[in-house]
């Protein structure tokens, strides 16, 4: 996953403009990106604060941090929406893939603002719309369809929530933020095989476990299969399944 969502992280922090000896806030960092993208480029002059308001991937974060001998990052338990920090006391405020899970989006940009000095950038990154993201939309789609699961409904937080780009903008610009733009990137993963694609989804896709927890044990297994032959589709020469996804990256001045 990391592999593949480096050109995110680096994207990121390029859009920031971020130096050396600058001070980063990395919001919802979970097993730590960009942050320890961001360490790299601040270098031992500069700090990471990196928050997640899970402690299992932060434990992970810090694991990275230290095999890499990265003694610039600061990780803490945190909810990005109660962001407890001193005021004005970042350069950088940095989230990647974490904005669209919130459920008070304008509370979070708010304070994310507060807490940049003046002049100060934010970058963000979404998701675009399903059809452009099959890392989510393959399994997504598949349990959906076989369970005849309607969509979240609009303005439910989750991991298309702010494909529509502009919703995030005007979020933005009504937090106080300017100079505010977006591009896209496409961002490939690969898996060496749509059984492997399948393992991943069971690993780390909450909502679809949560979508089967009441299904029987060979309706469930029997819908894996599906995501499986789904995931098929898209392999490539010796079997391996290489999804070409859509990311949107939004930068914002204070």
């Amino acid at each position: 996953m990391e592999r593949g969502a480096q050109a995110v992280s680096d994207r990121l922090v390029e859009l920031a403009g971020i130096q050396a000896g600058q001070r980063v806030l990395d919001v919802a960092t979970g097993i730590g990106e960009p942050a320890v993208t961001a360490a790299r480029r601040v270098g031992p002059t500069g700090q990471v604060v990196a928050t997640d308001q899970a402690p299992q991937m932060l434990a992970i974060a810090r694991e990275r941090a230290a095999s890499l001998g990265l003694q610039n990052i600061e990780f803490r338990e945190m909810d990005a929406e109660v962001l407890d920090l001193p005021a004005s006391s970042f350069d950088v405020v940095l989230c990647r893939w974490g904005l669209m899970f919130l459920p008070n989006l304008a509370t979070a940009l708010e304070r994310m603002y507060r807490l940049l000095a003046p002049g100060g950038r934010l970058a963000a990154a979404v998701w675009s719309t399903p059809p452009n993201v099959p890392l989510i939309s393959i399994a997504m789609g598949t349990v959906r369809q076989l369970l005849q699961a309607p969509p979240p409904p609009p303005g439910i937080p989750g991991p298309f929530s702010l494909s529509e780009v502009s919703i995030l903008e005007q979020a933005l610009a009504k937090a106080g933020f300017s100079q505010i733009r977006s591009e896209r990137l496409t961002v490939t993963f690969e898996w060496a095989s749509a059984e492997d694609y399948t393992r991943f989804q069971q690993a780390i896709a909450a909502p679809i476990n949560a979508m089967l927890a009441d299904q029987p044990a060979e309706r469930q297994a029997s819908i894996w299969r599906a995501v499986t032959e789904a995931a098929q589709q898209h392999a490539v020469t010796g079997g391996a399944v290489r999804l070409a996804n859509e990311a949107i990256c939004v930068a914002a001045r204070r």
